[in-house]
């Protein structure tokens, strides 16, 4: 091959790699319960920050809220990206529990467009035994197989617990659940609060990588807004270019005790948007 081929190849490659990079951004509901604020409300806030793609929670589709849900959604041309649920997963019967829920969601929510169930199995106090996380793992299977059946996809969540002695509940989950039926929501700022390092985590999830939720913190306290702060999300985007990621990346804001608002929320939401777009997109 001569140099003048290898350039051409190598700049026919990078295009091939550039053309596959295509994440779909959006944001989660989260933060507006803690505002308690209506759905219209919160609805009509994500709308005006900028964003056309929303991660909901399971509540909003329960019997009470669900036609106002449905409403809020149409109103401000919504796309439902992911519902977030969660529920025992360790032993049989809370595990059968679980499943029959979340599919009675997924029922509910699948007319709605939805292509994701992102789910997290409940923590316990202390660690799972390698019997409750075998159990669990089977269960995921199970939830992921009866999700894929119905047109939909299984996202495996997780916060700090699941990152205890080197981040052991979810490399077991991610080596012992099918590939084909669980996919992983990464969120990153859980990570560094679990004392685990996100790249390494990012790296070892790779192609199973669904979505991410994304959230600032500077010296380990939640930023009102996604900005510069302990997590270089410049690392995370350079990685996820490398594998041509074509996920969700979903804006999750979350206030503290220690979290000192000076904006509005739909503001704080507005340049969060923005920041993600500079980091991500550009």
């Amino acid at each position: 091959m001569t140099r003048r081929q290898w350039l051409l190849s190598a700049a026919a490659a990078s295009q091939a790699r550039a053309a596959t990079y295509n994440p779909l951004l959006g944001t989660q509901i989260y933060v507006w319960t803690q505002q308690k604020a209506a759905v219209e409300d919160a609805l009509g806030g994500v709308r005006r920050a900028g964003y056309d793609r929303l991660e909901m929670m399971a509540q909003f589709f329960e019997p009470a809220l669900l036609e106002r849900t449905k409403a809020a959604l149409r109103a401000n041309r919504l796309e439902l990206c992911s519902v977030y649920n969660g529920g025992p997963m360790h032993e049989a019967e809370g595990a059968e529990q679980t499943i029959a829920k979340t599919v009675a969601l997924a029922d509910v929510v699948k007319p709605l467009g939805v292509p994701a169930i992102n789910f997290n199995p409940n923590p316990l106090s202390g660690p799972k035994t390698d019997a409750q996380l075998a159990v669990q793992a089977r269960s995921l299977d199970r939830l992921g197989k009866e999700l894929k059946q119905r047109g939909l996809r299984l996202t495996l969540h997780q916060h700090a617990p699941e990152m205890r002695d080197h981040a052991r509940e979810w490399r077991y989950s991610l080596r012992n659940t099918d590939p084909d039926l669980v996919w992983f929501c990464v969120d990153v700022d859980w990570i560094k609060r679990g004392g685990q390092d996100p790249m390494t985590l990012l790296g070892e999830a790779g192609k199973r990588i669904a979505s991410l939720h994304l959230r600032s913190a500077r010296d380990g306290v939640w930023m009102e807004d996604f900005g510069d702060g302990d997590v270089d999300y410049r690392q995370v985007a350079t990685y996820l270019k490398e594998i041509g990621y074509q996920g969700y990346l979903l804006v999750e804001l979350a206030y503290e005790k220690a979290t000192n608002p000076t904006r509005s929320l739909e503001e704080d939401l507005r340049r969060s948007r923005l920041y993600a777009e500079k980091i991500f997109f550009s």
